[in-house]
């Protein structure tokens, strides 16, 4: 797969057409999601053209009361595919043990791991997606500005972000025009800085 034609292809394509493209290639597509901002955006884009498409999302046990709130707000709305997926210890066991340590603390890769990578690389066994539909966007981190709309990750799964080149304001208009809600108050103990990665990149 030559993913830089491909890029070079969907460029100047609306999410919709590449959500089209990459449904027309796929056999096993999956769309993830953390239920944070924006994330109604792709959640609808992708139910849209594929109703049935697994949704997974990794809850590590530290989401606000808000996110879960939005999370069965829009699971209830369309009626998705979810597929939970949790830590192998609860948040109580490993707050008593572990804690959540600070970025620079050694143990942060280790809770990371706990938390977030061990239920993903789950996930990711369980169903075997060809295809990943992702929010990831340009401007949000320095490994998210080298990815491109398509990309290829670790697995050979193709990943597929498209909303990849919109900005917050595109999409708050997208979210206006389609009457979905945005709930800010998000949090991620894998990252705790916004400008962090989230470590979901295998």
């Amino acid at each position: 797969m030559d993913v830089n034609k491909i890029n070079r292809e969907l460029e100047n394509k609306n999410p919709r057409e590449v959500i089209q493209w990459a449904l027309a290639i796929a056999k096993r597509p999956v769309l993830t999601t953390n239920f944070g901002p924006f994330s109604a955006s792709i959640i609808k884009a992708v139910i849209d053209l594929k109703p049935s498409i697994k949704v997974i999302w990794i809850d590590t046990g530290y989401n606000t009361p808000q996110t879960y709130r939005h999370a069965n707000e829009m699971i209830d709305r369309f009626n998705l595919n979810i597929q939970v997926y949790v830590p192998a210890q609860t948040a109580a066991h490993r707050d008593s043990v572990l804690g959540i340590p600070s970025f620079d603390d050694p143990k942060h890769s280790l809770f990371t791991r706990q938390v977030k990578l061990e239920p993903f690389q789950r996930a990711f066994a369980d169903h075997q997606p060809d295809v990943w539909f992702t929010n990831l966007r340009k401007g949000q981190t320095t490994f998210r500005d080298g990815i491109d709309i398509v990309s290829l990750n670790s697995e050979g799964i193709i990943k597929v972000s498209p909303f990849y080149n919109w900005s917050d304001t595109q999409i708050e208009r997208y979210l206006d025009q389609h009457n979905l809600p945005n709930e800010r108050k998000y949090y991620d103990p894998t990252k705790q800085l916004a400008n962090r990665e989230c470590g979901l990149h295998i």
